[in-house]
């Protein structure tokens, strides 16, 4: 429920609701309307993806992550990065704050953490970690061994600065053979990310691409207000599948947008 209180689509908390009150959204870098927010003296954190995911693949920059911690620092509120779709280095970084230099009070992980077995964690500064105490926060499956064990391993792999290097360069590659092929096409409004989340956006709505795409072996979806396609790739992905992505989907691509 509290998770539910955060997001701003809809379809996510409609069906849940009434929800949890007090939590604000404001539009995404917009460093003013947070301070304005933080001002009022109410506000216990400011939660924010360094890189939106399902925003849009909208990375963040120096300026308002480095403005947001300076404003929660002045108003007393905690900053927490959520990580759970960026971290882990889907963005050629180990966590995505680390292209910015910025950090966060709390940091959430999940999705890729335990490789695939389910786990989710929150990180928390030491400053932080002093206001709870033992049996303050836990669940009846936390700290399950098994899955546990193998967020160890996948950490101590993901970790490895050759492993981040090859997702950096494998990212670059994919990013810029889309950008070359798609270069000039009506209705390609960008092409944008970090590492290995990558996305497309587009005047219309790319549903109708994810279909074709499909069809054509890629198992890709979409992001923002629908109308960005949302790659998310395996952090294995090698140069030769990077080439082999951008072959389908840029005719994929060009073939639904003059349908």
């Amino acid at each position: 429920m509290g998770a539910l209180a955060l997001t701003y689509k809809s379809q996510y908390k409609t069906p849940f609701g009434p929800g949890l009150p007090g939590g604000v959204s404001v539009p995404f870098l917009d460093l003013a309307a947070a301070e304005a927010v933080l001002a009022r003296g109410t506000t216990a954190a400011v939660f924010v993806e360094p890189l939106q995911g399902e925003g849009g693949i909208h990375p963040a920059s120096k300026a308002f992550l480095a403005g947001l911690r300076a404003a929660c620092d002045r108003h007393g509120a905690l900053l927490v990065f959520d990580e759970v779709q960026v971290g882990l280095g889907r963005t050629g970084a180990l966590w995505a704050h680390d292209h910015f230099g910025v950090t966060p009070d709390i940091m959430t992980l999940a999705k890729p953490l335990a490789g695939g077995l389910p786990i989710g964690a929150a990180l928390l500064t030491e400053r932080v970690a002093a206001a709870m105490a033992p049996g303050d926060h836990g669940s009846t499956f936390a700290g399950n061994p098994l899955v546990c064990a193998a967020g160890v391993a996948v950490f101590d792999a993901v970790a490895a600065p050759a492993f981040l290097a090859a997702v950096s360069s494998t990212g670059a590659r994919l990013r810029d053979g889309l950008a070359a092929g798609l270069k000039g096409v009506p209705g390609v409004v960008d092409v944008r990310g970090l590492g290995l989340i990558i996305g497309v956006e587009l005047d219309r709505p790319a549903g109708g691409i994810v279909d074709r795409a499909r069809e054509a072996g890629l198992l890709i979806l979409t992001a923002g207000a629908g109308n960005v396609v949302r790659l998310v790739p395996p952090l294995v992905l090698t140069p030769a599948e990077a080439d082999e992505a951008v072959a389908k989907l840029v005719p994929v691509i060009k073939a639904e947008l003059s349908a």
